[in-house]
């Protein structure tokens, strides 16, 4: 029996996250000041200008203290059991230092253990960059985070009141295409398929609109497609090498990538498990390594590995390297304790995305009050636990929540570092 899923290829915010934003959709973030008249304790990000200012700060790279570190290491350890990911890599980024570390199997066949250093595909976590971009474009007066998509890519349902701002929210009502068996039925069947933007975008087009513009709240791959697009009409460059110019060279970032319609991935890079598509089975899963990832785009298909993302997940809670205060401060804030911005989401103070595709699953947040940085990175997607919608392995023994494997892993240091995650 196959294991065909008739779900979101690329999910990737916080449950909580979503469901704070749903409940506020009528409210998504404006561009304006945080609301004075509310509890800074309602806010998901209390002190803004305490975190811009901290970004201002090195990083600390000398070894945390022994007992946290084995604090942490327990908890990683805790959860690896409930974890459906042959290997997993962990990093931890705090005022009193760093602690990377690599548990389990790059590649099981082979019994190559996973290293710190090794490439994953991040999926979602794509979008943050996006909406980065986007963001550095309307604060060099290039476009207006107000302008409506009809200005730069004619022919979306309601395109005339649809704006950017809608777009990077995910309230603009469009579908999204990952949706629509138009296109997993392809995905699934031929995954070295070559997609590109416009072919998506038709896709999720065909299906909208869900609802008015602003009117709720949908996650859409097609949202953020469009703001790739946008990217590309405004500098007149390629997407990649914008955000190459842009996020990776300033920051440093040298081992972050755009593939493109290539399926490599750059050495040294962990194989990657999938129960989507329609070979994979609860028994045999398929490896997903190098599926074409043109299907994610400007959504979710880039690649990096540990040391980049410490670095990432710093910049974009503090917007150090990346955009000016009055910027950041429209991006850190939100309608109430949490909710999902300009493509990234926020919930207990933690700021930042998860990714899911395919053979890979990452998550990259920025505890927003501690001044902390985590990531983790698996080399698979398979949820575990208790799950009703999403399949399992065959030996998954079904006592425990049902979460993505990153995520377990990340909800398990967050504890450890006294920072709950509660997004279920």
């Amino acid at each position: 029996m196959t294991a065909k899923l008739n779900r979101p290829i690329v999910s990737s915010v916080s449950a909580a996250a979503l469901l704070a934003v749903s409940s506020q959709a009528a409210s998504a973030p404006q561009n304006v000041a945080p609301a004075a008249a509310a509890p800074a304790t309602a806010q998901c990000v209390p002190d803004i200008a305490k975190v811009i200012a901290a970004g201002a700060v090195p990083a600390k790279a000398a070894p945390l203290p022994p007992e946290l570190v084995a604090k942490l290491d327990a908890a990683v350890r805790s959860a690896l059991p409930q974890t459906a990911a042959p290997g997993v890599i962990v990093g931890v980024v705090t005022p009193s230092g760093t602690w990377k570390a690599a548990y389990g199997k790059a590649d099981p066949a082979k019994g190559t253990p996973m290293t710190v250093d090794m490439h994953t595909r991040i999926g979602s976590v794509t979008k943050t960059f996006t909406g980065t971009a986007i963001m550095q474009l309307a604060e060099a007066k290039k476009l207006s985070l107000d302008d409506t998509i009809q200005k730069y890519v004619p022919g979306i349902p309601n395109g005339d009141r649809i704006t950017l701002r809608q777009l990077a929210n995910m309230t603009s009502g469009l579908a999204s295409y990952t949706q629509s068996s138009k296109f997993t039925d392809v995905l699934f069947s031929k995954p070295q398929t070559i997609w590109t933007p416009r072919r998506l975008l038709t896709i999720g087009v065909a299906e909208s609109p869900l609802y008015e513009p602003g009117a709720s709240f949908n996650y859409s791959n097609t949202n953020t497609v469009l703001l790739g697009m946008v990217i590309e009409q405004v500098t007149k460059k390629p997407v990649g090498q914008v955000l190459k110019e842009q996020i990776f060279d300033p920051l440093k970032l040298n081992n972050t990538s755009w593939p493109g319609n290539s399926t490599e991935m750059p050495t040294p890079f962990a194989q990657g498990f999938t129960l989507q598509g329609d070979f994979a089975k609860p028994d045999a899963p398929s490896n997903a390594t190098h599926w074409n990832p043109s299907w994610g785009w400007t959504a979710g298909e880039m690649i990096s590995d540990l040391d980049d993302l410490l670095v990432y997940a710093r910049a974009l809670g503090t917007g150090h390297g990346l955009l000016g205060p009055a910027a950041q401060t429209e991006r850190l804030t939100f309608p109430g304790a949490g909710g999902y911005g300009i493509g990234v989401g926020c919930s207990d103070g933690w700021f930042g995305h998860t990714g899911e595709l395919p053979g890979y699953n990452t998550t990259v947040y920025y505890q927003t009050r501690a001044d902390i940085a985590v990531v983790v990175q698996t080399n698979s997607d398979i949820a575990s636990g208790n799950c009703e919608e999403k399949p399992t392995l065959t030996d998954d023994p079904r006592d425990t929540e049902c979460s993505s494997p990153a995520k377990r892993v990340f909800v398990a240091v967050a504890k450890a570092l006294d920072q709950p995650f509660s997004g279920p």
